[in-house]
């Protein structure tokens, strides 16, 4: 009995094994959900618990590395560097009341580094759903290569929040890093998918200035990057940062307006004087702008530049206006500001004397130096002085210059109104021909004429011929005859084009894109292609060549040309067609919401000559004389049988790409070259 109790059956033997096997699986069930409890308990408590009581320069003293890869001044980054931008900084904070934050500046005073300071603080202490906007995808691809991804990996307590994107499922990819707790997704403000993505606590909108007018047609990307803020209430956060550019059309400059209009006050170091700096009292002997130096609205004394590091560190933001909204906040700082190593007091002397002269380079120079937006000029020139500068090209319908033609088409009623111009270095431009085709779009034999006119040919001053190389026609009225016509033709030498109110100098003709059209009583999607045409930025750009001043003929006799954009009219034009050139003005005004902005409006019932002009300027700019390099003109010149001299501009880019010769010892056999690019119209 005892024997047979001694030895333990198999079958109790398995089921004891099998009885503690259970109890470990059911213990370590018990600790996963213990523990997954814990985790959620933990996660609870992260969402509960106020934000920091940090700002974000501290956090950027204490944590943010400038990488090499980005930066001109590597290491720990530190805010007394920059002093003025502290108040921009902690104002992003979450324990600070404004939830609207704007930035007007100028160029290079470390705006876009206080915002990756921003995105680094919400990354590592204030976690929750984040959108930067860039002006397009494509510059959002590369300030997360250039700017985001060295944020992260220089700075050890972001590297550890954030997974390296070669990791499985790691969330992080190049327009996207999520963190614990949110998400940053960068997307371009030429997207509207991107923009209405997703609900976000905090917005970053660059460079808004460099938006465009829609989103994919869709509306206004500020108003549609900010519509994803609107469940986070009063715990909402918005900066926007731009350079400004047009006034009457800059974002930035609209949101300031608008806000408490803060400026930097700095003393003087000789009488202690608050007062911001203004470009005016930055004063230089003549031709000299090495003795620039800023005076003193108080005492009148030069203050010499060592001075002002600690003029920096004593200056404090003072609010210049009562903002209509209390949670709307202004900042504006010009370059004279920069730190010392940055831009310096003479530089910005010598950049303002190098932009006198040129229209273009003086916005320039007021945008990016001082901060401030330029007034365009919108007088129109009076028909009368045009009248008088009408010149004769002796004989040749292209005069000597002239490289290309482009022809602008105006569809009315009873009439196809057309402009030939030519096109030379500088966009310097000659009217040839002014063509009026009776009938209208309903009549077949206008459109045969028409057609006809694609392969005429005009004479040049040495007998060369020249075709029409790009003809831009007007699709908006009678669309369908415009698009049928357009089809049949090709695409080669005709652009369908279609106006577009509003400024574009980065992209004043974009496209092309596939429209639905009706062809031969089909309708056929996709079946046009059309160009879309900021007309006001044409517009603006022929009333500003038109003024250009003339060489006298003293001046010719010594060699002097006529300006870059200079436009030449002939004899044989007649009042009424200069009326035309002339009949539009640009006025302000004010829209519903009370802002105010620039607006093309016509002074006189007829102004086809201005519109052909701008479809005949937009047909250039799609061929791409506006990025042309010398070798191109060379080749249109030798094309031409005529030597025209490149402008300034065109010289000094010629000479700073000029190949340097070999290094001694270097191999001698000529390496392979690329293919020069060919505009279509030179090709065979």
């Amino acid at each position: 009995m005892s024997e047979r109790n001694s030895t333990p059956s198999p079958i109790y033997g398995s089921a004891s094994v099998s009885d503690n096997t259970a109890s470990d699986d059911l213990t370590a069930d018990l600790d996963l959900a213990f523990d997954g409890a814990e985790d959620m308990l933990r996660a609870w408590r992260r969402g509960m618990r106020p934000d920091p009581d940090l700002t974000v320069s501290e956090w950027a003293d204490h944590h943010r590395k400038l990488s090499s890869r980005a930066s001109a001044e590597p290491g720990q980054y530190r805010t007394t560097r920059t002093p003025y931008l502290r108040e921009i900084m902690d104002a992003l904070s979450p324990r600070h009341p404004a939830q609207r934050i704007s930035f007007m500046k100028a160029a290079q005073v470390g705006a876009t580094e206080a915002g990756n300071n921003w995105v680094g603080f919400v990354i590592h202490h204030a976690p929750g759903p984040m959108l930067a906007v860039l002006p397009t995808v494509e510059m959002a691809k590369r300030t997360s290569r250039g700017r985001i991804d060295p944020l992260i990996e220089d700075s050890p307590a972001l590297k550890e929040r954030v997974q390296p994107a070669r990791s499985r499922d790691a969330g992080n990819s190049m327009l996207s890093k999520e963190f614990p707790g949110g998400i940053l997704v960068l997307t371009g403000a030429n997207s509207a998918t991107g923009l209405r993505s997703m609900p976000a606590r905090y917005i970053f909108l660059d460079e808004v200035d460099a938006y465009p007018a829609s989103a994919d047609e869709e509306g206004d990307p500020v108003t549609l990057a900010e519509a994803r803020t609107t469940t986070f209430s009063h715990r909402r956060k918005v900066f926007m940062v731009s350079t400004p550019t047009i006034r009457g059309i800059s974002r930035i400059e609209r949101e300031f307006e608008a806000s408490d209009q803060r400026r930097y006050f700095v003393p003087c170091p000789h009488c202690g004087a608050m007062q911001w700096l203004q470009f005016e009292r930055l004063r230089w002997d003549k031709g000299r702008p090495d003795t620039a130096a800023y005076h003193c609205e108080g005492c009148e004394r030069p203050i010499a530049e060592h001075h002002k590091t600690q003029m920096l560190e004593k200056g404090e933001w003072r609010s210049t206006a009562v903002s209509a909204d209390p949670h709307s906040i202004g900042f504006h700082i010009s370059a004279l500001y920069s730190p010392l190593g940055w831009k310096s007091w003479q530089q910005i002397a010598r950049d303002w004397l190098a932009a006198q002269g040129s229209e273009e380079m003086l916005r320039t120079a007021r945008n990016t130096l001082l901060g401030e937006t330029w007034v365009e000029s919108g007088d129109a020139p009076e028909w009368q002085r045009l009248a008088e500068r009408r010149e004769s090209y002796t004989g040749a319908q292209i005069p000597v210059g002239g490289l290309f033609l482009t022809a602008g088409v105006d569809v009315q009623k009873d009439r196809i109104e057309i402009d030939v111009w030519a096109w030379g270095r500088g966009l310097e431009s000659w009217l040839v021909d002014h063509i009026v085709i009776a009938g209208g779009p309903d009549d077949p034999a206008c459109w045969d004429k028409l057609t006809a006119l694609l392969s005429r040919t005009w004479v040049c001053a040495n007998g060369a011929v020249m075709v029409i190389g790009k003809l831009a026609i007007d699709t908006g009225y009678e669309s369908a005859a415009v698009y049928a016509w357009a089809r049949a033709q090709g695409f080669d030498q005709v652009a369908p084009v279609k106006g577009l109110e509003g400024f574009n100098r980065a992209t004043p003709v974009s496209g092309p894109t596939f429209v639905d059209a009706t062809i031969g009583g089909k309708r056929l999607r996709r079946g046009a292609r059309l160009w879309s045409v900021a007309t006001a930025t044409f517009k603006t750009e022929t009333y500003r060549y038109l003024r250009l001043e003339r060489p006298s003929d003293e001046d010719r006799s010594l060699g002097v040309c006529d300006a870059p954009g200079t436009v030449h009219l002939p004899d044989w034009i007649d009042t009424e067609w200069l009326k035309q050139l002339v009949a539009e003005q640009l006025v302000t005004v004010r829209n519903k919401r009370g802002y105010a902005h620039p607006e093309w409006q016509k002074m006189r019932e007829r102004n086809e000559a201005l519109d052909c002009r701008v479809y005949a300027r937009a047909a250039a700019w799609i061929m791409g004389a506006d990025r042309w390099d010398e070798a191109t003109w060379r080749r249109l010149e030798e094309q031409a049988g005529v030597e025209t001299r490149p402008t300034p501009q065109q010289a000094a880019s010629t000479e700073q790409t000029a190949p340097a010769p070999p290094k001694a010892g270097a191999p001698t056999t000529p390496r392979r070259k690329r293919r020069a690019y060919t505009p279509n119209f030179m090709r065979d």
